[in-house]
């Protein structure tokens, strides 16, 4: 019989795949069970008021322990954003090339909505976790994104055209969430690191705070994303065939990343930001510019993704008790 302890060790050992199974299993408890209905009315809001705030405070408590001085571009950086360029290019080419329609260019939507979102934002906490270089990481972060405000707008009128889309539009709506969930609290870590050393004592010194709160989140998005798929309005071959595909895109993008790291004895930090991706942001921006069923790519990317850290952040553990 399994102690309380023996419980909470398994679920710090394993806590991205009992996040994701809670989420799973929460959805459709409340999904088949008609005396939950209003409890779900009740909560749902809560719930996409509250994703947000904890990606919010997860960045927050991660940036706390970044040192800002060590924030610079290096080498890796420009070849794996060369890669991704080149993803993407290969991506758009089939779709041109090859004039892609119905079910077929949906799924072409999908795969590139995995690749041309930029480098999640939980990535630093997964690295951090991992032993790799936070500062590195964050610097990546923003040449993502940065990336991903370039990419977008000159990528979908060309596949969409009934995306109404300028680039300064997409410019603008895209910048305006680079600034909510990477500036804003990366500018309140660097107040609270050098103006209130109380305060950034205590969070620092909780082991695990922002990788647990991402536990959280993910559990959310993880309800999200299955609700997503359930509701799809289209066959179940196609979305097989997305999700099959985008955990063949994940492994690549993850193998052709640690490829790229091991030129710089950068292994870790280069998978995780060619082969994790912000399938939030995705989720949105395929919602607002592409065919809503393209957002089952990126719903079925967080669940690769997610595996692929829990297998890394194990192994790194069975490392750690051998050394």
């Amino acid at each position: 019989m399994p102690t309380v302890m023996d419980v909470i060790r398994f679920v710090k050992d394993w806590t991205l795949p009992v996040s994701m199974a809670t989420g799973t299993l929460a959805y459709l408890l409340f999904a088949s069970v008609p005396a939950l209905d209003g409890a779900a009315r009740f909560f749902a809001p809560f719930f996409e008021a509250i994703l947000p705030l904890f990606m919010f405070l997860i960045l927050f408590v991660t940036f706390c322990k970044v040192d800002f001085r060590a924030l610079r571009p290096v080498a890796w950086h420009l070849w794996v954003t060369l890669f991704n360029i080149l993803f993407v290019s290969v991506t758009m080419g089939v779709i041109l090339c090859f004039r892609l329609t119905d079910d077929t260019l949906v799924l072409a939507e999908a795969l590139l909505m995995c690749i041309i979102s930029p480098c999640a934002t939980a990535a630093a906490v997964v690295t951090q976790k991992l032993g790799g270089s936070l500062e590195q990481m964050t610097t990546y972060t923003f040449l993502s994104n940065i990336l991903t405000v370039l990419l977008v707008p000159i990528c979908f009128p060309m596949i969409e055209k009934s995306a109404h889309i300028t680039f300064w539009q997409a410019f603008a709506e895209i910048f305006r969430e680079v600034l909510l969930v990477l500036v804003i609290p990366m500018g309140m870590a660097y107040v609270v690191k050098h103006h209130m050393h109380r305060l950034h004592r205590w969070i620092i010194s909780i082991r695990d705070l922002s990788y647990y709160m991402w536990g959280c989140s993910l559990m959310i998005v993880t309800g999200t994303t299955v609700k997503n798929i359930v509701h799809a309005e289209t066959s179940v071959a196609l979305l097989m065939a997305i999700a099959l595909l985008g955990l063949m895109l994940c492994v690549v993008q993850f193998a052709v990343g640690r490829f790229i790291g091991h030129f710089f004895d950068r292994t870790q930090e280069a998978g995780q930001a060619l082969g994790q991706k912000n399938t939030a942001f995705a989720i949105w921006i395929a919602y607002t510019y592409l065919n809503p069923l393209s957002s089952v790519g990126p719903g079925c990317y967080i669940l690769w993704q997610n595996i692929i850290n829990s297998i890394e952040i194990w192994q790194k553990k069975k490392m750690d008790e051998k050394g």
